[in-house]
This record gives structure tokens, C-alpha cells and sequence, in this order.
């Protein structure tokens, strides 16, 4: 783009701005910077990528990250077939993330943003590397949303000020449980609320709706506070247990994905267990007879959750990662 822009949106900073559709407001967008807006209908892809895993996750026991699907299969998948059907040499998204050359590794690497509260590095773990060299992150060295919204409003773009979007986005209003029964055939199921020795302490209504650490909503009182720790599937039973019982020093991680190549293992990494989480030491190796590899955290840490995603890096180097078992 370039050329001064001689029209302008104002927006009325005495009221709240009304924010329309997602699509109406990028094509408005664009409409002012003169630039073309394509609209592409993905919404069969997004079921199959996302939505089914969202919903196979949770019948399997699993609490699922659908950003990560999202991105590998949509965002940096499908939009980037589509992209070089119309001829465009790079993709461009808003993620919180940098590529860059490393040395070290020789090679485009996927790293942190420069904003750690906005970092959204470990949900673009699962991308495939041969985009590395393709893709572009505007937002990668800004360090907050501010400097962001602040060049969108000297801009006079209508959206400087559109809040920050938390919540799933299929799932506006965030009751995933709702979604799930109305959407599959997952329903409530009447089971027994245990610890690990068997002790039967409640009933729950359903396995899909806790996850591993989950300490409110239990519906049962104990002499300490109780967590979820488990699930034992075969017999609908939810196991609940004491803090100290989350933590775990090992676990498996399978369906890896390397965005650095010709990584000798075992090797000593950071790892990284939610989106949310702080990265530990751990050393990763390889499982024997197996595609999956072993995570050692060399302190034990809390609430490793399966369907999760377990994120490798090196220092602000993302080398892969893969899905907790």
C-alpha cells in the first residue's frame, strides 16, 4: 500500500462503538485502506477441523485447545491454499508471534512475540515448518495492545477500540457444555464422584464437564479441598484428590510436530503444558518403538492435562511440540 488516504471514518468517541459482524468490519477496513476483501466460505473445513476435534476430545476424556487446530488446518492451511491461488507470496495474520532467521538452527524459526502477557507462540506450534518462510507477523514486536490500538485510532480505523476477544469463538457465550450436548451426542450421564482408592465421596453428571485441576463446581465436601486428578472412563467415574496429587514429572506426548529440523535427542528443554502456563526445564527424549516422545520435568508440575498441547522451546525459540496423552 501507499498513497496518502484523503477520506476518513471518524468514530464518535461520546458513545460506544457498535460492532458489527466480524466480516463486515474487515471489509470496511479494507474499503478504507483500498485494498481488496475476499470473502471465503470455510465453514465445512472448520467443522471438520475443529469442531470435531472439539467434540472427539471430550468424549475421549481430553480437554482440547481449538485455536491450535484452528490454525494449522485453517489459518495457515486453507487460507494459504487460497492465498496462492490468488498469487500472493506471504500470508499475514495477527497473531503475538516472530519468525526469524536463527544461526544456530540455520534456518526461519518460529519465536516469542516481544509482548510475553500477549505471546501467542504455543498455539502456533502445530503449523507446518515449510511455511516458516512465508508467513509475516506485523504484531510481533509491539509489547502491548495499546501501541496497536494507538496506530489504528491515529489511522481513524473503526475497530481501534473493539475489545479483546477471550472466549471461544464458535462458543460466544463460553458454555462449551451446552454446545457439546446440543451439537453431538454427548449427554448427561449419572456417575460416581471417587478418590483413587475407591472411596465413593458424590455423583457427577458427566465426565465432559471438568478437567484436569478443576476444584469448583464439584458439588462435594472433604476435610481438605479436592481437585480432579482423573477420569476412568470404562466406569463413569470422576477420581478427585489432594493438590499435591496434580503434579507429575513425566508423561508421553504424541502427534509431535518440529518446526526446527535434525534435533538430536534427549535434549534439555523449556516446555510449556497450556497456553496460560509458565515453560519448566525438562529433558525430552524418545519413546522406544514409538513416533511419541517422553517429557521429564526435572521439578514436578501441576495439572498435565491430556489433549493438551506440550510446547518445546528454546529459550524464545519454539523447536515443536505435540499432544499430552
Amino acid at each position: 500500500m501507499s498513497g496518502k488516504k484523503d477520506a476518513r471514518i471518524q468514530v464518535q468517541s461520546e458513545q460506544k462503538p457498535i460492532y458489527e459482524n466480524p466480516v463486515e468490519e474487515a471489509e470496511k477496513v479494507c474499503k478504507y485502506l483500498k485494498i481488496p476483501h475476499y470473502t471465503i466460505d470455510f465453514t465445512q473445513e472448520f467443522k471438520k477441523y475443529v469442531i470435531n476435534d472439539f467434540i472427539c476430545k471430550y468424549k475421549n476424556c481430553k480437554t482440547p485447545n481449538p485455536c491450535i487446530e484452528c490454525n494449522r488446518y485453517l489459518k495457515f492451511g486453507e487460507m494459504y491454499e487460497k492465498a496462492k491461488e490468488f498469487g500472493c507470496d506471504y500470508i499475514a495474520t495477527g497473531h503475538y508471534a516472530k519468525i526469524g532467521y536463527s544461526g544456530k538452527y540455520n534456518q526461519n524459526v518460529l519465536k516469542k512475540s516481544n509482548s510475553i502477557k500477549k505471546d501467542q507462540s504455543y498455539v502456533l506450534y502445530n503449523i507446518d515448518r515449510k511455511l516458516l518462510d512465508k508467513i509475516i507477523f506485523p504484531l510481533g514486536e509491539f509489547k502491548d495492545k495499546e501501541e496497536i490500538r494507538t496506530i489504528a485510532r491515529e489511522h481513524h480505523l473503526p475497530v481501534a477500540s473493539k475489545p479483546d476477544s477471550e472466549d471461544i469463538c464458535f462458543i460466544p457465550d463460553g458454555n462449551y457444555k451446552e454446545f457439546l450436548e446440543r451439537n453431538s451426542d454427548i449427554k448427561e450421564k449419572e456417575g460416581n464422584i471417587v478418590r483413587k482408592n475407591g472411596e465413593i465421596l458424590g455423583k457427577h453428571t458427566g465426565l465432559y464437564k471438568y478437567t484436569i485441576g478443576q476444584r469448583k463446581g464439584l458439588g462435594i465436601s472433604y476435610k481438605v479441598p479436592l481437585f480432579v486428578i482423573g477420569f476412568d472412563s470404562k466406569k463413569n467415574e470422576l477420581i478427585v484428590g489432594e493438590e499435591e496429587e496434580l503434579y507429575r514429572k513425566e508423561f508421553e506426548v504424541e502427534n509431535i510436530n518440529w518446526l526446527v529440523t535434525n534435533l538430536k535427542l534427549p535434549i534439555d528443554v523449556f516446555v510449556k503444558t497450556r497456553y496460560s502456563a509458565k515453560e519448566y526445564k525438562a529433558k525430552i527424549s524418545k519413546v522406544e518403538d514409538s513416533e511419541k516422545i517422553k517429557v521429564k520435568f526435572y521439578e514436578p508440575q501441576k495439572a498435565i492435562t491430556p489433549g493438551q498441547s506440550a510446547v518445546f522451546y528454546d529459550e524464545d525459540i519454539v523447536l515443536g511440540g505435540g499432544k499430552i496423552v
